[in-house]
């Protein structure tokens, strides 16, 4: 039986550089799906007012909103026509500030999804640039000449397809990394960026307490737009190395710094999905005034299958490599140590449901479900939680395109059908699995016929598991996932240890038992998972510790139940 030697290497961190937002727990709420006040079918910002006591109670003091802003709602709100607006459906500039005083008097600051890489196409600057070369907006966004029948180049979107779409008034094409209704703009532009500015600046002036900046590594491309090498199936091609993390993009995040954040104390949070540990240092290291933290995907494709002749990132069948996770997790928690500021998610509204996909939703349901967060939470960054993922929400596995609102859909439909050689049953099956819609359907606050969410028609289909899985089921019952969260929740934004406490990986090779220490003075805690649903023995001598609580009743400490979770104290 292995014992565990303390290294006490971590000092407190002087008062003068701790932050409100070291202890954020931050909790996402996707507007359209959250709570329906008005039985249109769509949640909205009086449905979230409603909710705070519920948010309250489980004990997050942050809330990350998904935008609300005037919107076609081509991508759900990420494809922006008037940043100064709120979309009628969610409500009024009235409603944001009473949002904002309410969550304040419960001790819950606001953060706000600022999309800065793009429009909607019906942007009124977008609408007018589009309309002529001479237009006063046209250098807004990126424009390449071409034919209708040759594109300028071979780069695929985010959505799947090209990122040209040809403009017949102007016989051009224009750039879109996401949909082609979602135009990227032209960040090299001086007024463009102070028009971003300004608009940021309206809304910490409303009260709001931080952004999260959406595709941020996003803001500079390579304009001379190079041919990418194929694969030989695709026509398109993703160019990372063309569009993401590039030198000038860090200059613009000091600007943002220099003329929105000096002198606030906000949170902001970037979106850097394909960013690495270096690159997170510069992002993040508080000498260079850019960013306080970064959301980087590195480690979401642990379950997932790139190689040649497949469709990217469809589910590994031989199941979710944990020594992938281990690795990444060693990385960044002591890579990026006291060099910035880390995040800890498992899903968002880009992602599938966690318990679904890195759990087990049908028999270990909550014993998977609290495992995962107890191993995720207690490391060492701000927790970003989805909202239902305190009741264990799973999947909606969808099984037709009709069902389906994510505007990519489609397009993934007809790249695995027609490029990947997928019949309409496998393409679905995948679709099922992958969809960001699974992180969409709306709350499950009862087991009422519009799940406690609407008494209208939801604008995407409810979880059919939700006359079971909800709300009310999980605060009658004491111990149900939601109490567990409630009390890591407590434990992660008050106790020193699990704010700034080094992490130490435990067990590396074992391939059932995710395992680490965090430390910090005197103290260490040991948080040990069992990441498997069959009985692990206890390899590590736990004399020398106590209990402080564990995902299951009555622990032994010498047999790990399945998807059993301990967090413990060292004496």
């Amino acid at each position: 039986m292995e014992k565990i030697t303390p290294k006490l290497t971590a000092n407190a961190v002087p008062k003068e550089d701790q932050k409100w937002w070291h202890r954020a727990i931050v909790y996402q709420i996707y507007p359209r799906s959250f709570q329906d006040s008005n039985g249109d079918g769509i949640g909205d910002i009086r449905g979230i007012i409603t909710r705070l006591d519920y948010l309250q109670n489980l004990g997050i003091n942050t809330i990350w909103l998904n935008p609300i802003f005037s919107s076609p709602q081509d991508d759900n709100g990420y494809d922006i026509s008037d940043f100064y607006t709120i979309a009628p459906e969610f409500g009024s500039i009235a409603d944001v500030q009473e949002l904002i005083f309410e969550a304040h008097a419960r001790d819950i600051k606001i953060v706000f999804d600022l999309v800065l890489s793009h429009t909607s196409d019906e942007h009124p600057w977008f609408v007018d640039a589009k309309s002529s070369k001479t237009s006063r907006y046209r250098d807004y966004y990126l424009w390449k000449s071409g034919t209708p029948q040759q594109k300028p180049n071979n780069w695929a979107s985010f959505f799947g397809g090209s990122v040209w779409e040809y403009n017949e008034r102007t016989e051009d094409y224009y750039f879109h990394l996401f949909s082609k209704k979602m135009p990227d703009i032209n960040w090299e532009n001086k007024k463009l960026r102070a028009e971003m500015y300004a608009i940021a600046n309206y809304w910490t002036k409303l009260g709001i307490d931080g952004f999260r900046m959406d595709a941020i590594v996003h803001l500079q491309k390579n304009t001379d737009f190079p041919e990418e090498k194929g694969d030989g199936i695709n026509p398109y091609v993703l160019s990372e190395k063309n569009y993401a993390n590039r030198p000038e993009v860090h200059h613009y995040v000091q600007e943002f710094y220099r003329e929105v954040l000096e002198g606030k104390e906000l949170l902001t949070v970037g979106e850097a999905s394909s960013a690495d540990v270096r690159e997170a240092i510069q992002y993040t290291n508080p000498s260079r005034k850019e960013l306080n933290m970064i959301i980087s995907f590195r480690a979401t494709g642990i379950d997932r299958l790139y190689k040649e002749g497949e469709y990217p990132g469809i589910r590994d069948p031989k199941g979710i490599r944990w020594h992938e996770l281990k690795a990444h997790m060693l990385e960044w928690q002591q890579g990026l140590f006291g060099k910035g500021w880390n995040t800890l998610f498992w899903n968002n509204h880009d992602l599938q449901r966690l318990v679904s996909r890195y759990g087990d939703d049908t028999k270990y349901r909550v014993e998977s479900a609290k495992m995962l967060a107890t191993l995720m939470y207690l490391q060492w960054g701000v927790p970003f939680l989805l909202q239902g993922e305190e009741i264990g929400m799973t999947n909606a596995y969808f099984t037709e395109l009709d069902q389906y609102r994510d505007t990519s859909v489609r397009q993934f439909y007809e790249d695995l059908t027609v490029h990947y050689g997928k019949n309409h049953r496998e393409a679905m099956d995948i679709i099922a699995e992958k969809s960001r819609d699974n992180s969409r359907t709306p709350m499950q606050w009862d087991g009422t016929v519009g799940a406690g969410f609407t008494t209208g028609t939801p604008w995407i289909g409810i979880n059919p598991n939700s006359s079971t899985i909800h709300v009310e089921n999980a605060l009658q019952d004491k111990n149900s996932l939601y109490y567990y969260y409630q009390k890591l929740i407590h434990l992660k934004k008050t106790d020193d240890v699990c704010v700034y406490g080094y992490f130490e990986l435990v067990l590396e090779e074992d391939p059932n038992i995710y395992a680490y220490t965090r430390t910090y003075e005197q103290q260490q805690y040991l948080i040990y998972c069992n990441l498997t649903d069959k009985q692990q023995e206890v390899a590590l001598n736990l004399l020398n510790y106590a209990l402080i609580f564990g995902s299951y009743a009555n622990p032994d400490l010498i047999i790990l139940r399945p998807y059993e979770a301990l967090v413990l104290r060292r004496k």
